[in-house]
């Protein structure tokens, strides 16, 4: 069971070695073709499993060590593998999860300029150390996959799986919710609208007067991620932004620059840069209108009424948050907010942000809160209510209350079967040195 753990936690764990401070002085420590393995990297990813649920259910930590170089020589394994069978990964895509990762980042500092600072680097920089390690990690998991494209479970496997564990190794669980809110962002009066978009128009002139929109985009663009790459968001498919802006840049010819346009993130002007097949790169300089407490006071109104009518039944909480939530990402899952990694709608309770986490704390199970201000992850100052559908008490792992876990756990494991099998077959056929200081780990033999 270690391995697998290990082998999911340590394709994660990739993403952030650049963050990691290394304080090993390094040495190679295995070779797996022209792969290498460091061993910083061995004694960061041990530290960081270390920290996680898993190790906490471990009978013994002795051979953990084995264990993660075990799985670091088969990540390098799928690579060097990958390298020969010819598996690729898209420029465009990499960069898109390199985006996706740096929004992430700058979210943690607050703002670009802490983020830089901190790290004595530009956003180009970070992008550019970080591109090496997110291509590894996306060649390796698209190998991966490869392997395990076929592998299937059925209702009985997951039964067989769960009666399979030992009483005393299933995990216990905490208490989980389920819990479902309904957004409304603030409404900016007519007034401000058309002083925000008088200013954007005015750039927007000075681009169609000759004036160079990547040096526009850095001064004025309210968008931190690409207003340093001047304004470019890279490639993107259909359905993949907002309505309103895939509008406006299907419109557009190579070079030309749209009118101002609004979306939920601002006011934007946007100028198309390529497009490739179903693909389009555009970029863009976005201003964002400041709220103020009064823009509050209509979303507040609106979202009371709603209450009401849902409390009387004139509308299910599901179909208010899919017509009426200005957060998309719970709308279209009746408001029901997820485990990021499950995607399941039952949440542990300590897991769940704070600010929901002390609303519900006061509630029943059934009641829907009266609307409430608080403050997004961008800053945003809205309005909310919260639904409290459901609490599951802390308990022992069982297939009634747990069952898609289990079935989870159950499919990752055989999966990670048939990587060992592959790794069993293929380790021949590539070079594989392990240092005299891990000659103990017996890593060539396959922990079933």
């Amino acid at each position: 069971m270690l391995l697998r753990y290990l082998f999911v936690f340590f394709v994660f764990v990739t993403n952030y070695h650049f963050c990691a401070a290394q304080q090993v002085i390094d040495k190679i420590v295995a070779k797996v073709d022209n792969q290498i393995v460091l061993k910083s990297e061995v004694e960061i990813s041990y530290l960081q499993f270390m920290r996680s649920p898993e190790a906490q259910m471990m009978q013994t930590t002795d051979d953990i060590k084995c264990r993660v170089l075990e799985s670091l020589i088969i990540n390098k394994m799928l690579l060097a593998r990958a390298v020969m069978d010819s598996v690729t990964v898209e420029r465009e895509i990499i960069n898109q999860q390199i985006d996706r990762r740096m929004d992430y980042f700058i979210q943690q500092f607050g703002t670009v300029a802490k983020l830089e600072s901190y790290y004595n680097k530009s956003i180009d920089q970070l992008k550019e150390e970080l591109y090496p390690q997110i291509r590894d990690q996306m060649v390796t998991q698209k190998m991966q996959d490869n392997i395990t494209a076929g592998v299937t479970i059925t209702p009985n496997d997951v039964k067989k799986f769960y009666k399979a564990l030992p009483a005393d190794s299933l995990p216990y669980f905490s208490s989980e919710v389920e819990v479902g809110q309904i957004i409304r962002l603030p409404e900016i009066n007519r007034q401000d609208q058309l002083k925000f978009k008088q200013k954007l128009e005015e750039i927007r002139q000075r681009v169609a007067s000759g004036e160079d929109f990547c040096r526009l985009a850095k001064q004025f663009s309210q968008d931190p991620v690409s207003a340093k790459n001047c304004g470019e968001i890279g490639f993107f498919k259909k359905g993949e932004l907002v309505p309103e802006y895939e509008a406006a840049a299907s419109k557009l010819q190579p070079g030309q620059t749209s009118g101002v346009i609004e979306t939920q993130y601002g006011y934007h002007i946007v100028q198309l840069i390529e497009r490739r097949g179903a693909e389009y790169n555009t970029r863009h300089i976005l201003i964002k209108p400041a709220s103020s407490s009064k823009d509050l006071i209509y979303p507040t109104l609106f979202l009371d009424s709603l209450r009401l009518e849902i409390l009387k039944d004139s509308i299910s909480f599901a179909k208010a948050a899919k017509n009426y939530s200005s957060d998309k990402q719970t709308a279209f899952n009746g408001g029901m907010l997820s485990d990021p990694e499950s995607g399941s709608s039952r949440i542990a309770q300590e897991d769940l942000p704070p600010a929901i986490f002390f609303v519900i704390d006061t509630m029943k199970i059934g009641e829907i809160s009266m609307p409430a201000k608080f403050t997004m992850e961008d800053g945003t100052e809205a309005v909310r209510i919260v639904y409290f559908k459901n609490k599951i008490p802390a308990h022992q792992a069982n297939l009634k209350d747990d069952y898609q876990k289990i079935y989870s756990a159950a499919l990752e494991e055989k999966k990670n079967n048939a990587v060992n099998e592959w790794f069993d077959k293929t380790k021949s056929q590539v070079y594989i040195d392990i240092d005299d200081e891990y000659k103990q780990c017996e890593i060539m033999i396959i922990q079933k």
